[in-house]
C-alpha cells in the first residue's frame, strides 16, 4: 500500500491540471542508480502495460511497475513547504539507508547499483 498525504495529492493534482493530456495518471517506480543504490521515479504517464500494478489513492490513479512494487510497499509521499520553496518528501519503510538529498536508497535485501553522487 502507498500513502500520499492530502497536501501532496493537492500539489500533484495541481501539476496534472497544468498538463494538456486529460488521460494522465501518476507513475511511481524505482530504478538502479543514485548514490545509495536505487532512485525513485515519479512522474505523469498515459501508457500502461500488463506488468503494471494499478491502485487508487485519494481518488488519484497510481500505476507502478511490478518490479518496483516490493521496494515501494508502505511508501509515504508528502509535500513540505520550506520558506520560499517546497517539495515532495518520501518516507520508505523498506529503506535502510538513504542519500542526503533523499532521492536514493538501499534496502536490507538489495543494494542496487550505487553511482557517484553529483553534488
Amino acid at each position: 500500500m502507498i500513502t500520499i498525504s492530502d497536501i501532496a495529492v493537492e500539489k500533484i493534482q495541481e501539476m496534472m491540471a497544468q498538463e494538456e493530456n486529460a488521460g494522465l495518471f501518476l507513475r511511481l517506480g524505482v530504478r538502479p542508480g543514485g548514490c545509495s543504490g536505487f532512485s525513485y521515479g515519479m512522474g505523469f504517464d498515459d501508457e500502461e502495460n500488463e506488468a503494471d500494478v494499478h491502485m487508487e489513492v485519494s481518488g488519484m490513479k497510481i500505476v507502478i511497475d511490478k518490479e518496483s512494487m516490493p521496494y515501494l510497499n508502505g511508501l509515504v509521499i508528502d509535500f513540505k513547504e520550506s520558506g520560499m520553496s517546497g517539495g515532495f518528501t518520501i518516507d520508505n519503510p523498506n529503506a535502510i539507508a538513504t542519500c542526503g538529498c533523499g532521492s536514493s536508497f538501499r534496502t536490507a535485501k538489495d543494494e542496487g547499483k550505487a553511482e557517484k553522487c553529483d553534488d
